[in-house]
């Protein structure tokens, strides 16, 4: 099924947001908003921010917390 192209403009829209939210450190409106994105385009980049930002919140140093 072809997505409409207001489904793909909203998920431009919201990645974008998300990447503004980014910036700013708000990560949990960035992840919302990449959420949101991703449900309307499995396509956008909005996937790929998710997983790394993701990755970056989950990162964990032993060391740094256990000197």
């Amino acid at each position: 099924m072809a997505m409409n192209r207001g489904a793909k403009e909203e998920a431009e829209r919201l990645y974008r947001q998300g990447n503004g939210y980014r910036r700013e450190g708000k990560w949990a409106e960035a992840i919302n908003c990449y959420i949101a994105a991703a449900e309307l385009d499995a396509g956008s980049p909005a996937v790929e921010a998710k997983r790394m930002l993701d990755d970056i919140l989950g990162y964990y140093n032993k060391d740094m917390y256990n000197p």
